[in-house]
């Protein structure tokens, strides 16, 4: 068996990041992503400390039966969401774990004066949401719009685009994008 493949399919198919796994199992990031690319082969404390990150136990990660579909989650509880963002912004990842998603569905949070970033935000796909509480600023292709409470957009991803909070109160959005890049 190969170790590295078997160690990369299941961290995607829970919906993991290398970045995610090593967070959780106490390892470094290099760590996963040598034993993925079979530059290390680890010890059997070492593979059982990364997949405590999973978690998952050595007979279940050797196993031939191994049923890839036989633990898709279909229903996520707001504290088993993962939050994906690193800044201001709360971005929540709904079905992280679900196999083939072919969307990111996301709960975002922006407090008073958050933003994505100074920087335009651009990628293939399409880009959709609706804001649940406040107000929030988006800006696309140069143009900025103002969205209340119950507006909604939608947009292609390849045009420039960002989200921005300047005003005295949260906003909440619920979004998706496509593809799934997180």
């Amino acid at each position: 068996m190969d170790v590295g493949v078997r160690l990369q399919t299941i961290r995607k198919l829970k919906g993991l990041s290398q970045r995610e796994l090593a967070k959780r199992a106490g390892v470094t990031n290099s760590t996963i992503s040598m034993i993925e690319k079979n530059s290390v082969s680890p010890s059997i404390s070492s593979l059982k400390k990364v997949l405590s990150g999973i978690p998952m136990s050595l007979v279940e990660f050797f196993s031939p039966d191994f049923e890839q579909d036989s633990d898709t989650q279909v229903v996520y509880k707001a504290s088993e969401l993962i939050d994906i963002s690193d800044g201001a912004v709360s971005m929540k990842l709904v079905g992280k774990a679900h196999p083939s998603r072919a969307i990111a569905f996301l709960d975002e949070t922006y407090p008073p004066g958050a933003d994505t970033g100074m920087d335009m935000l651009a990628h293939q796909g399409e880009e959709a949401g609706m804001l649940v509480e406040g107000r929030l600023e988006l800006t696309v292709n140069g143009q900025t719009y103002v969205l209340e409470t119950g507006d909604s957009y939608y947009f292609e991803s390849s045009k420039p685009h960002r989200f921005r909070n300047p005003f005295d109160e949260p906003a909440r959005l619920i979004s998706a994008t496509t593809p799934a890049n997180f």
